[in-house]
């Protein structure tokens, strides 16, 4: 695909797992169009359960936690190697960059950055899921996230990124006799997660790429066809019955 800035310059704003989705083998253009429409958004999407914004917080507590009391990040992330510090992650206001020949800015804030002494980064990003089949299949999308952020990291004067991981904190809900005592408590109960590292393929050149194909994309008049069989458009398709009638 060309390289050459294209003629729209029209501001347009993407995170960085929106633009992985573009990498997924369902992706669907006539959706994606419609939801650059719409901010970014499907119309009616469901909110995020508040419970993952907790365990989500409480996950990066525990890492730099465990590091201002030991001097080193906790063992189940040795399997990425030697990780460094973690350090303070730049507000999202800050965090993003505008790639100038598409006039669009991405966006996105990794989990965790941590950097060596010689400056070197490494970017993981948590999930508090199984690590299964269905996540697999997804895995595209969370490669282009993570080198996403990367790309803005870089950008932005953080240092090099020498590597990527994502960290599937995956719940232990197995519950009989035989464990019963260490998860029932007084005041309700405990649950426990064992981590799954899955390291992802630094390919940061692939980003501007996938921003041309965004912004080409984003920049058609008219919506473009569905994939075959893609269930998102089966129900817009429904919606706008709705509506029509």
């Amino acid at each position: 695909m060309s390289m050459e800035p294209i003629k729209s310059k029209e501001p347009l704003r993407i995170s960085a797992k929106q633009l992985g989705q573009v990498e997924l083998t369902d992706f669907c253009e006539r959706c994606f169009w419609v939801k650059m429409r719409c901010g970014g958004k499907p119309p009616f999407q469901t909110p995020v359960p508040g419970i993952f914004s907790s365990l989500d917080a409480m996950t990066k507590r525990v890492t730099r936690s465990h590091f201002e009391k030991h001097g080193h990040v906790p063992r189940w992330l040795d399997g990425f190697g030697e990780l460094g510090e973690p350090v303070p992650i730049p507000h999202h206001t800050r965090f993003c960059v505008v790639d100038p020949p598409t006039a669009i800015k991405l966006t996105g804030v990794p989990d965790e950055i941590f950097k060596q002494a010689d400056g070197t980064l490494f970017i993981a990003d948590n999930k508090t899921a199984k690590w299964n089949d269905n996540q697999q299949r997804i895995l595209p999308m969370y490669r282009i996230q993570l080198n996403a952020y990367g790309y803005i990291a870089e950008r932005i004067g953080m240092g090099t990124v020498r590597g990527l991981g994502l960290v599937y904190h995956q719940p232990q809900t197995e519950v009989d006799v035989s464990n019963i005592d260490s998860i029932a408590m007084a005041d309700g109960f405990s649950i426990r997660f064992s981590a799954k590292l899955v390291p992802v393929r630094l390919d940061m050149e692939s980003i501007p790429r996938l921003l041309q194909r965004v912004r080409s994309l984003a920049d058609l008049p008219v919506v473009p066809d569905g994939r075959a069989n893609c269930k998102d458009c089966a129900l817009l398709n429904k919606l706008v019955e709705v509506i029509a009638q």
